[in-house]
């Protein structure tokens, strides 16, 4: 029992002090892998949320799925999906809830931040005090959790600010903007009219549905709208969506999306309730008699509060044109997507998405602030202009970003650096090795990891797949949109190929071999040649025979340009590096087949082709003259881990009828192993939305789930079954000295060779 006299004094409520290396404030993804990534590394990190569950926007609270640069896989950007932490993420997500359950991804989130001994979580609290050690330094926070009546002030050399809203950044007095620029001060054409369009993006709130088998009614509250049929969005609905389909159920453009958050929700809770009501009682849905509500969002998802200063801003033209920074560390390619103040009330179209033709690189210098020394930024706050945030602010681009700060913040531990010190020439490589050695893929740096012993060894194979063409299926697509085969081509030769087509009248067929202008991207914007070929009715073959070469090397597109009374003769075979693609609509990331966008926002215009979800999206049955070397076991050396534009698959494949594929690797001196790296293909270019879609696997086909590890005398150093990641480390209890490693992949799919990007070793 416990009592207590009165007291005249108030008192105080319980007080815990942490003291930490690190100091993540912010549990969204971006706060979760930063957290992870430093506590990995050997940090003690203490992660502060201010709500229940891990995840923020991607939370079962919000529910919105989690994106990035693969858009729904509706723009160019091919094998694009983020890499390291984030995409251990994804696939622990995938094989355990390929249904999109966002219950079950909390659990996937708190899981794997309750797995790392190095991380104190903090949850339902809220910050709500700075202590500066000086003007610059930020030396603790103070924070409160409601459930355990417990003040924390957490203290660390280093501090991350992922809240969202920037709530420790704002507090330290750092510099920051919140929203649209004008057009003229950083040249983005795109920068909106804020009279008109407004200044922010607002908020949005999610419901779902279920069935109950019988008629049920609804009443709604005394506060929901009464005009929903006037809404100008009202056409988006449709019965049966629900969750981040409804994304368009948005407001607050036009208010203080900080300290306005709370009124912006209840407007939002009138509008859902309200379209419910219409729904339910208008008598224009009556196949929802049997409908009721199962949830509504208790928060909204947020999409733009404050964003603060770097020592670099991202703006519209480091996307469009793809610019690269001495200091990349991550990577976006969401379109710039903003969206109307006004919102559900808005006359104009749900958002405004203007795609890149590829990715672009994020500076180091957009992740910490200006003004205080130790403060990192992750999330949608890091600094870009209002009109690149539009793109940068998807979530798996922050997470990605985030992993970078981890990174950075061991660096820092271990020698002796502020944030600010990183961005220098020779910190930055350190930075941008550690983060490629996890996975991250800075798009375009060439780094040379000198302690990877692999690169010393002599490789060879049991086989090596020599690309002639894909095996013949009885599977036949109708071109009612342009189909193409892209391959990884070499400059200034020429290419024949073969196809089986099926016209059900005669007709003729536009064949073209397009490449890309630049090494940058995959939009295939350049025509090599092309030919019209005469059918007659019924099958036939036909072939294309190039006579124009292209002036460098890359993945190029052989097209069958669209025409609905022809079929083409599609193959089983998947291989690693290879896809079509169709020039094709996806109107939920506004692709219309083609980009013209208006001349005077500076932004380019360009045909889109984009792949189709397994289990279709299968390769063309077409066969070459001559074979394309692009899968030689010396390509796990070169310390790529997908492929990239310049025309490299960057990947070891081993023929399809090998059925224990080998790798051995050759040293000419001993050399002492502690720590063996193997990078699979997880199909980076297969979105993996969190919530909601779901997903025709529980496991990307092209990973290799067993295999084994032996050193030169034959003994056995690993075993790993079941493997579904991309990335597997393997910890030797003590280092040995070898001559040579064998890895012997077991193979599972029929149509579907064994493939490895690259195998890295240290001692």
């Amino acid at each position: 029992m416990i009592s207590e006299a009165y007291s005249p004094q108030t008192r105080n409520t319980k007080t815990v002090k942490l003291q930490a290396d690190l100091v993540v404030v912010g549990g969204g993804l971006s706060g979760v892998c930063a957290a992870i990534t430093a506590a990995r590394s050997g940090l003690k990190v203490v992660l502060i949320q201010d709500r229940p569950v891990l995840g923020g926007n991607a939370s079962s609270e919000v529910r919105l799925w989690s994106l990035g640069a693969t858009s729904h896989m509706g723009n160019n950007n091919r094998w694009s999906r983020e890499g390291g932490l984030i995409n251990e993420i994804l696939l622990d997500n995938l094989k355990r809830n390929k249904e999109g359950n966002p219950l079950l991804f909390d659990t996937v989130l708190l899981e794997k931040v309750y797995e790392e001994n190095n991380i104190t979580l903090l949850l339902n609290t809220a910050v709500y005090e700075v202590e500066k050690g000086k003007d610059d330094l930020v030396k603790n926070v103070t924070a409160f959790c409601s459930q355990n009546s417990t003040t924390y002030i957490a203290s660390a050399p280093l501090f991350c600010d992922a809240s969202g809203d920037g709530i420790v950044a704002f507090m330290a007095g750092a510099s920051f903007r919140m929203g649209a620029e004008t057009k003229e001060e950083f040249d983005e054409g795109f920068a909106p009219n804020i009279e008109d369009y407004g200044n922010l993006l607002g908020h949005s709130l999610y419901f779902y549905t279920k069935d109950v088998g019988k008629p049920i009614s609804y009443t709604p509250p005394s506060f929901a709208i009464k005009n929903a049929e006037e809404l100008p969005r009202i056409k988006n609905f449709q019965l049966g969506d629900h969750g981040c389909k409804l994304w368009w159920v948005e407001h607050g453009g036009r208010l203080d999306t900080v300290h306005q958050s709370e009124d912006i929700k209840f407007e939002l809770w009138k509008v859902v309730y309200g379209i419910w009501d219409y729904v339910k009682n208008s008598g224009k849905f009556p196949e929802a008699a049997n409908l009721t509500l199962e949830w509504v969002g208790t928060i909204p998802g947020k999409r733009e509060s404050r964003r603060f200063e770097g020592d670099f801003m991202l703006t519209q033209k480091d996307i469009v044109e793809q610019r690269d920074y001495y200091d990349a560390v991550s990577f976006g390619g969401w379109a710039m997507d903003l969206h109307p103040a006004d919102g559900i009330y808005s006359e104009h179209n749900s958002c405004t998405q203007w795609h890149g033709k590829g990715v672009y690189s994020i500076p180091y210098r957009c992740y910490y602030s200006k003004n205080i020394e130790n403060l990192f930024l992750a999330g949608r706050i890091i600094s870009a202009s209002h009109v690149a945030f539009g793109s940068s602010r998807v979530m798996l681009t922050c997470a990605h970003g985030a992993q970078a700060v981890g990174q950075a913040a061991v660096l820092c531990k271990e020698e002796g650096l502020l944030p600010k010190d990183i961005a220098s020439k020779e910190h930055i490589a350190k930075l941008q090795l550690a983060l490629n050695r996890n996975g991250q893929s800075i798009p375009r740096i060439a780094l040379n990891d000198t302690d990877d012993l692999v690169a010393k060894a002599n490789v060879e194979a049991s086989s090596s797949l020599k690309f002639k063409g894909f095996s013949e299926a009885d599977d036949w697509h109708p071109l009612k949109f342009g189909l193409a085969q892209m391959l990884p081509l070499k400059a200034n030769e020429t290419y024949s190929f073969e196809i089986e087509v099926d016209a059900s009248e005669a007709t003729s067929l536009e064949l073209q071999l397009k490449s890309c202008s630049t090494p940058n991207h995959f939009t295939p914007d350049v025509v090599i040649d092309k030919k019209e070929v005469d059918l007659q009715k019924g099958k036939q073959k036909i072939t294309f025979t190039t006579t124009k070469t292209q002036e460098q090397d890359h993945y190029s597109f052989f097209c069958l340009m669209k025409n609905e009374k022809v079929k083409v003769r599609l193959s089983d075979e998947r291989i690693t590096g290879l896809m079509t693609v169709e020039n094709k609509i996806n109107k939920a990331v506004s692709n219309y087949g083609r980009q013209d966008p208006p001349a005077d926002i500076n932004v380019d215009s360009f045909e889109f082709w984009t792949p189709e979800r397994r289990p279709k999206g299968k390769n063309i049955a077409l066969q070459m003259a001559k074979a394309l070397p692009i899968f030689e076991p010396d390509n796990i050396k070169n310390g790529e881990v997908r492929p990239n534009a310049n025309g490299n698959t960057n990947a070891w494949v081993a023929e399809i009828e090998d059925k224990k594929p080998t790798l051995h690797l050759k040293w000419d001196d001993k050399v002492n192993i502690k720590s063996i790296k193997l990078f699979f293909d997880c199909d980076y270019d297969h979105a993996l939305e969190t919530t909601l879609m779901g997903h025709p696997e529980d496991v990307i086909p092209f990973v290799v789930d067993n295999y084994t590890v032996k050193d030169a005398s034959g003994k056995l150093l690993k075993e790993v079954k079941g493997n579904y990641q991309a990335i597997n480390t393997i910890e030797l209890d003590e280092a040995i000295s070898t001559d040579a490693l064998v890895f012997e992949f077991s193979k599972k799919e029929r149509h579907i060779p064994v493939s490895l990007f690259k195998i890295s070793a240290y001692n």
